[in-house]
């Protein structure tokens, strides 16, 4: 073990030392506590149970409410969408300067997005063949397909705004915001047909988007703007939740009439302003904390495979759930029924379990995201002594500078 924390301060010193100073280090902290934040919360408030024969998926949330504030502290796309219109703001902007077209600079920020997908889709689609000849349950590969394709949306949408960022990075937030509020109106209101919500996919998370648009731009140099954004999202949240019968969840609960997620409404555009307002807020605390080269190791490291991350760790939750099967009973957080405290108490002693499949996953299909590297020019350099600088390390260089 001793031998373990003398390695990792090594490399800790090494990601610290080879990350470039003007490097703005809470971009990547508040990715990867979003990123993390979506995985948590999938694994507290998703649930596949014995309950009806095959497996089927409830929720928690479904059997008690009263939890819904755990979706407030894990519902962290907003914070995504914020950095994630701050980087493709930021970069789009660097690439004109320096002459870059825009199908190369879009093309190189998609394929990373793309490349770990492939991965996911060509084992799933194995993996489902192999189950229904198996004798497997439709129903029960239909459960499975769905939990692993559905955080996929939030991929293609988040694709389609970093397309368009050179169209929409000087839209202002209030725009989008208002389209998501007209939408509301007209379904909750005026009797529009369902359908029309799914206009605010694209509105609701342009409105983060926009936000960190801005904030490359410089308009949150001041803290003041991030404190009406928070303030004013949370009382605004409250005020639809308590008297706009919005529901308090703020993640979609089975069996629901109304979800906050899918589409977003306008409750859940207001929470996501208080998000974006909070995580501005932070970003002096966060400064701090990323000057110690431990913590930011960690964050450069999650940074690096946030996508192989985030698309397998549903896969990661349904492989331990099959090996359970195995048991000759339902195991207790696993495949019971969420309806009980006593379920929370057992659901989190799998959570190390999960993550250990889920590293498994990330060893594996790691090398899909991460960028491949182009064959070094062969060009004369003056040695470290002439210079007066020591030579940057390979590995700890990759890992500070690709995961941007």
């Amino acid at each position: 073990m001793r031998k373990l924390r003398a390695r990792w301060s090594v490399l800790a010193d090494r990601v610290d030392a080879a990350t470039p100073a003007d490097r703005d280090r809470t971009v990547d902290a508040l990715r990867a506590f979003a990123i993390l934040g979506v995985v948590l919360g999938h694994w507290l408030v998703t649930a596949l149970t014995t309950a009806n024969g095959g497996l089927s998926t409830t929720s928690p949330l479904a059997h008690m409410p009263w939890l819904a504030p755990v979706s407030w502290v894990f519902q962290t796309l907003s914070v995504f969408f914020l950095v994630g219109g701050h980087v493709a703001a930021r970069g789009h902007a660097s690439a004109r300067e320096r002459g870059v077209s825009y199908g190369a600079w879009v093309g190189q920020r998609l394929a990373r997005l793309f490349r770990p997908v492939t991965a996911v889709l060509a084992l799933w689609a194995v993996a489902a063949g192999g189950m229904l000849l198996g004798g497997a349950e439709i129903g029960t590969v239909r459960t499975l397909l769905r939990l692993v394709l559905s955080p996929l949306w939030f991929l293609l949408v988040f694709t389609a705004l970093t397309a368009a960022t050179p169209l929409v990075a000087r839209l202002h937030p209030v725009w989008p915001l208002a389209v998501v509020a007209a939408v509301d109106l007209g379904r909750f209101g005026l009797g529009a047909p369902e359908w029309t919500g799914w206009i605010n996919v694209a509105a609701g998370w342009l409105v983060p988007f926009t936000l960190g648009a801005a904030w490359s731009r410089g308009a949150f140099a001041r803290r003041a703007p991030a404190v009406v954004l928070l303030g004013g999202g949370v009382a605004a949240t409250a005020a639809l939740v308590v008297w706009g019968g919005y529901p308090a969840s703020m993640v979609g609960v089975p069996g629901a009439a109304v979800s906050n997620l899918n589409p977003p409404t306008l409750a859940a555009g207001m929470f996501g302003l208080a998000q974006c307002g909070l995580a501005l807020l932070l970003r002096e605390p966060l400064a701090a904390v990323m000057r110690r080269p431990r913590a930011w190791a960690k964050v450069a490291l999650v940074n690096l495979s946030a996508m192989t991350v985030f698309l397998w760790h549903q896969t990661a939750m349904m492989a331990v759930t099959a090996l359970g099967l195995l048991a000759p009973a339902d195991l207790p957080g696993l495949h019971t029924v969420p309806d009980s405290p006593r379920w929370i108490a057992a659901r989190l002693l799998w959570l190390p379990l999960f993550a250990a499949v889920l590293a498994v996953c990330w060893a594996a299909f790691r090398t899909y995201e991460q960028a491949r590297r182009r064959p070094e020019q062969k060009t004369p350099t003056r040695p470290a002594a002439t210079t007066g600088a020591p030579p940057r390390p390979r590995a700890a260089s990759d890992l500070a500078v690709h995961h941007a």
